[in-house]
């Protein structure tokens, strides 16, 4: 099956999903650009951009996906007593470059680079200037960012793109304090993209391309309630996320 070029108007409708490939699996277009509308557009459609430098924008929807219920992180004992004596605080769009370029920067054990390229950062910076893109931060008593994550809210559905940890658990305080976050306004589903060991143990589950597009869709229609991505005045104590 031929690769599908995406058109130049960014409005251009996706190819559908079920012509993504099984190797790679769910590469499903190239080309286009990372304008704010194209990328609506993509999340909306199931799809998302991944790409490394010197290579086109490349588009992709794998089969299956994982999905984290907002109410279902699993919290173990351990995680549980480290968040009771933990002086660390967490905060809501108060830190979101910071956020994506320590994503972007951050080494990972097996990996070498980073598919967060400047274009990325930036156009994901924009997203979150128009209100679609969204950042949780994870802060020190002494004022150090040593966690965060990031990705795009449309309705009531919620696409991860990616986190980092500066110390241990400092990726998973982010990710818990987003799920708390998501439940109390009514947003049930983290879309958490590809399967990983560790996210299965937090609670993420393994959904087919169908019936995670047939809930996304749903959910991405669907109205939030209240305001729930005006940034967060008064960072919050993460012994609060046991609650």
């Amino acid at each position: 099956m031929q690769l599908v070029e995406l058109d130049d108007d960014p409005a251009a409708p996706f190819p559908p999903v079920q012509r993504a490939l099984r190797e790679p699996d769910g590469l499903l277009a190239w080309g286009g650009d990372l304008s704010p509308q194209r990328l609506v557009n993509a999340y909306r459609h199931g799809c998302f951009p991944w790409f490394e430098p010197g290579q086109p924008i490349l588009w992709w929807s794998p089969d299956p996906r994982l999905l984290l219920a907002s109410e279902r992180f699993h919290v173990s004992r351990s995680f549980a007593r480290f968040l009771r004596r933990s002086d660390w605080t967490v905060t809501i769009n108060t830190a979101f470059a910071r956020v994506i370029d320590q994503c972007a920067n951050i080494a990972r054990d097996g990996q070498r680079g980073t598919w967060i390229v400047p274009a990325m950062c930036q156009a994901y910076t924009r997203l979150h200037q128009l209100g679609h893109a969204h950042s949780v931060e994870v802060w020190s008593a002494q004022a150090e960012l040593v966690g965060g994550i990031y990705g795009v809210g449309i309705g009531r559905m919620f696409f991860g793109e990616s986190m980092f940890s500066r110390r241990s658990n400092g990726s998973k305080v982010a990710l818990i304090a987003l799920c708390r976050h998501l439940h109390r306004h009514g947003m049930p589903l983290i879309d958490c993209q590809m399967e990983t060991d560790h996210l299965l143990s937090l609670g993420a589950v393994v959904q087919d391309r169908a019936g995670f597009l047939a809930r996304s869709r749903q959910l991405s229609a669907a109205d939030v309630d209240g305001e729930p991505w005006l940034p967060s005045c008064t960072p919050v104590p993460v012994q609060a996320l046991l609650a």
